[in-house]
């Protein structure tokens, strides 16, 4: 891929607003720039240096279009590494569509989606793998997406492959020289040394594919399932996290019969919220399919609320005899046996409806019957009241508490894009077949194939290793101008 022309896009969002910066990029940025600047001094664009600013008036022959600020890199420092102009104007859509109409009038190129970081990679300002970041730290709408994308872009992930990729790159040459020298039967990789690195490769690789589930949600959003039987308050209790009416609340029963989704950020980390139908017996055929979703949304999420309405009256009385409380023990079981890993907070709601007196017996009846000290570590219980906000922050904190944030917080690498993860699979795959080889003693020759497949996939990662079709796919989820 070479590309010669130079560029030109929106960088900042579409529509009306107090600036628009209009980015310009090629070997032409400033030629095609400088004839229709003037600036309020006397030199032209091209005697200034790079990196200043420069107040003038943007003019289409004797026309003035608008007074803008023009900002000038020369390559390759710059972004892309190309000579690039950024003209910050008044934000108008007129003027902004004048502008670039301009420009293209006189020799520039609307940019494709992500064409100035594919620029950028091509150039050798950022690997692959950090570009892909750009996009990411875009997206991010929390603090821990962002600070897993920074990461990224800095190239904290980038050296960690870069590094293995090194290592088993100088013991590929050596045992490449080997098959030379096939005759003479000579061993130049030390193969204790090289089971040592292949151990290590695997351990480091290993740890970079679980780290997905983690960043996976973290870049996504946890999802939280609030289920429990109907009228318990499930509703409520979104829009208590919410902090908004985003979920119809009715006395009715059953008001729910679809699952509504929304996202919050709690502690910097990203939680999509997820409001179910209450789960009972029904022969109503359109609210028994929102049942259903109910368990499949159970199914998806990686944290369970499970809702108790404490005003109910025929609770209150099992508990007050011993008895089973109304189906509620068997559905909280049935979970719990299904996923064994999944945590649940059992969230008794509707407290301002109770005595001091009925709270502490929920809390402790519920603690004996249905928290065994072996499920202590996945399950918790709070008392809320979701219509006055009383123990929501507390639940919040219960939340936090079950999200892994180990590697996040010490600052290890977490992998959140897909084709990494794909990636790293295929690469410990083909590292398993080496450490099979030299377990065998297999010969050289043999296991450099496998060798050569594993550097290929870490290649893949950084773009040391790429094609046009992958460059395509990856940039073209870019948002134009970036």
């Amino acid at each position: 891929m070479i590309y010669d022309d130079t560029i030109v896009a929106l960088a900042t969002p579409p529509g009306a607003g107090a600036i628009a910066v209009i980015r310009v990029s090629g070997s032409k940025a400033i030629d095609i720039v400088s004839p229709l600047f003037h600036a309020k001094g006397e030199k032209a664009l091209e005697e200034q240096a790079s990196h200043t600013l420069h107040l003038g008036h943007i003019k289409d022959g004797h026309r003035v279009i608008d007074e803008a600020l023009v900002s000038i890199f020369h390559g390759p420092r710059s972004y892309t590494g190309e000579n690039t102009i950024e003209i910050s104007c008044h934000g108008s859509p007129y003027i902004q569509q004048e502008i670039i109409q301009l420009l293209t009038r006189k020799g520039c190129r609307i940019a494709q989606p992500g064409e100035f970081t594919l620029r950028a990679f091509l150039n050798g300002k950022m690997d692959l793998s950090q570009a892909e970041a750009v996009a990411d730290v875009i997206a991010s709408d929390n603090e821990a997406a962002h600070q897993i994308a920074m990461s990224q872009m800095r190239g904290g992930f980038s050296s960690e492959i870069n590094q293995l990729r090194e290592e088993l790159l100088n013991f590929a040459s050596l045992i490449e020289l080997e098959l030379d020298f096939a005759e003479e039967d000579v061993e130049f990789a030390n193969r204790e040394q090289f089971n040592d690195l292949i151990k290590r490769i695997t351990f480091v690789l290993k740890r970079l594919i679980d780290s997905f589930a983690v960043g996976n949600v973290i870049k996504n959003g946890i999802p939280v399932a609030i289920v429990g039987e109907p009228n318990v308050g499930k509703s409520t209790l979104l829009n208590a996290l919410l902090n908004e009416e985003r979920a119809i609340v009715s006395e009715i029963a059953g008001t729910t019969r679809d699952t509504v989704e929304d996202e919050i950020t709690i502690g910097g980390m990203g939680f999509r919220f997820i409001d179910t139908a209450g789960i009972r017996a029904t022969e109503d055929v359109v609210e028994n399919i929102g049942i259903k979703k109910t368990f499949e949304k159970i199914d998806q999420a990686q944290v369970v609320i499970y809702l108790i309405d404490a005003s109910h009256s025929a609770l209150r009385a099992s508990l007050s005899k011993g008895e089973n409380l109304l189906g509620i023990q068997t559905e909280i079981e049935e979970i719990k046996n299904k996923y064994p890993q999944k945590p649940v907070v059992i969230v008794v709601n509707k407290i301002d409806q109770v005595s001091t007196e009925d709270r502490s017996s929920f809390e402790r009846e519920i603690q004996e019957r249905l928290i065994t000290d072996s499920q202590r570590k996945n399950i918790r219980l709070a008392l809320i009241s979701a219509k006055t906000g009383e123990g929501v922050e507390r639940l919040q904190e219960f939340l936090l508490d079950f999200v892994n944030t180990g590697a996040l917080k010490n600052d290890q690498t977490i992998v959140t894009n897909a084709r990494h993860y794909d990636a790293l699979l295929k690469a410990l795959e083909e590292i398993t077949k080496v450490q099979e080889g030299l377990n065998a003693g297999l010969s050289g020759d043999l296991m450099a194939i496998d060798i050569r497949q594993a550097l290929y996939h870490l290649g893949e990662i950084t773009g040391s290793i790429s094609t046009d079709d992958l460059l395509g796919n990856i940039f073209a989820n870019f948002c134009i101008g970036k």
